[in-house]
């Protein structure tokens, strides 16, 4: 998995709360007791939470000790885990301490993960009878700030830095394949997308936005600061021409996102035989 830098993916907590926001409003559920974060980084997501439930229990659980720290500093009341998502997403039969939870809530961390026919139903399985798992996901891969990224990653000057299967990227698929995937396993499945279009000072703060996510596992494979601070200087050449200044000397930064909620029936048995409706 990518290292994370609390302080740089903070950098633009608006922008990557937007879509949070968003998600969190749209679960409609009459009444919500206990709460959990998958993939909560250093709890601006749990904050959200916090605001759209604020009686309900909120656990937090992210694998990355450096983030949880930031998140337990700022929200020390709350319960935190440092865990996989993925081990804990099989651990639904296995694991009495969690339970069940209202609401399983995951913004912008599944992408980091495979195999999400299996992922997505498993974490379905974690929420109680009449719950929600909701889940957002960027959606943009082929977008320029990630081809740009990829295709200096293949120049000769490059490519050995970058050996094939080391390079952790992100993994995402349209909303048919996750209908297609929860449908069975729920009452109602929800899904849809949105394109916000993120003013942006210049190109370095696009720049800076991708070093606190989409850009980390490249940087992470490189051996030197020089070697990041280059590759960094190449990606924004590219980035100032993909992305140029509005008249006005802003840049627009287009970033599409997927989100899905399904709903678990008022038991296993019902949200097993009903299906989608």
């Amino acid at each position: 998995m990518p290292t994370w830098n609390p302080n740089q993916y903070l950098k633009f907590a608006e922008e990557r709360a937007r879509p949070c926001r968003e998600l969190a409003a749209r679960i409609g559920l009459p009444s919500v007791r206990r709460v959990i974060d998958v993939g909560c980084g250093p709890g601006n997501s749990t904050e959200v939470l916090a605001d759209r439930w604020p009686d309900a229990e909120i656990t937090g659980l992210d694998n990355s000790t450096e983030m949880i720290s930031v998140a337990r500093e700022a929200q020390p009341a709350r319960r935190w885990v440092i865990r996989e998502i993925a081990d804990w997403a099989s651990s639904a039969k296995s694991d009495e301490k969690d339970g069940k939870f209202d609401v399983v809530f995951s913004n912008a961390a599944l992408q980091w993960l495979p195999d999400h026919s299996t992922l997505y139903p498993k974490l379905l399985e974690r929420v109680a009878p009449g719950g929600a798992f909701a889940a957002q996901i960027p959606a943009d891969f082929d977008a320029p700030a990630h081809l740009i990224m990829r295709d200096i990653a293949k120049l000769p000057a490059w490519r050995d830095r970058f050996p094939a299967g080391r390079l952790r990227e992100w993994q995402a698929h349209d909303g048919e394949f996750y209908y297609d995937v929860l449908a069975p396993l729920a009452s109602r499945v929800d899904i849809w997308e949105t394109e916000y279009l993120h003013v942006m000072p210049d190109a370095e703060s696009l720049v800076e936005f991708y070093k606190g996510s989409g850009m980390r596992p490249f940087l992470d494979l490189l051996a030197t600061d020089a070697d990041g601070m280059q590759f960094t200087g190449e990606y924004l050449e590219r980035i100032r021409i993909a992305y140029p200044r509005r008249p006005d000397g802003r840049v627009l930064f287009p970033m599409l996102r997927l989100f899905v909620i399904a709903y678990r029936g008022a038991s296993s048995e019902n949200s097993a035989q009903s299906g989608a409706k």
